[in-house]
């Protein structure tokens, strides 16, 4: 009873380590991010895809308000699993600085320089006192000097790049799924063929086109689509 006293007085605030080297604010804030829905992201060869589950599937649900995929700029898009509306504070801080970025320089934000500025942002949260971390890791994915480019963030504000990862619920078995499967010289389509594959296969009776968001942006237009239930039906053939 002791010991859990102990403990509990070092897990009340971000800033603090407990006697062992941990933050444990920021443990709990990863916990939180794999009870989030999973997104899957591609760098390919012909530019980069990301496939979101989005979870909810309701009749009285207005689709385009559930939509787990997030424009960033017209090269650029972003998904998210964890606290959404924490997600959501993020991507319109990125959303900014890319339109910034264009109004000062007159040309597109390079994609790191976007998950830089939100990781960032998720980094001093973990630092300063009167705050909580970031309940969200944020996947970006885009096209920057005419090369696809993936990056994942994580709560404590460290970021990746990758050509295939995963993030949010069943996220280790996805990624195992993506090193047995994926290959570097995939190009979007395959891409989006093998991510509903792995979907399928992590859930089972409940996987239904219906529930996912997909964004697409190749290098060719440099612009992001996002295929509807009925364009997805041909990739499941």
């Amino acid at each position: 009873m002791e010991m859990q006293n102990q403990v509990m007085g070092y897990d009340r605030t971000a800033t603090m380590f407990s006697p062992d080297g941990h933050l444990l604010q920021v443990e709990y804030a990863e916990k939180t991010v794999r009870l989030g829905s999973a997104s899957i992201g591609f760098s390919c060869k012909d530019g980069v895809v990301i496939i979101a589950d989005r979870r909810m599937r309701d009749k009285l649900l207005v689709e385009k308000s559930a939509n787990k995929v997030y424009e960033i700029d017209e090269h650029i898009m972003a998904s998210a699993a964890g606290i959404l509306s924490d997600a959501r504070v993020l991507v319109e801080r990125a959303q900014l600085v890319a339109q910034q970025h264009r109004v000062t320089y007159d040309s597109p934000i390079d994609v790191e320089s976007v998950i830089k500025e939100i990781s960032n942002l998720k980094q001093i949260s973990t630092q300063y006192g009167g705050v909580r971390p970031f309940g969200v890791s944020v996947m970006v994915a885009g096209i920057s000097q005419n090369k696809p480019k993936l990056f994942v963030s994580d709560v404590t504000g460290n970021y990746f790049g990758y050509i295939a990862s995963a993030i949010g619920e069943n996220d280790e078995k996805i990624k195992e799924l993506l090193r047995e499967k994926y290959q570097e010289k995939t190009n979007t389509d395959e891409a989006i063929k093998l991510g509903l594959k792995i979907f399928k296969k992590i859930l089972g009776k409940n996987f239904e086109l219906g529930r996912f968001d997909v964004g697409i942006i190749t290098i060719a237009e440099k612009k992001l689509k996002r295929p509807g239930e009925e364009e997805l039906k041909k990739y499941m053939k």
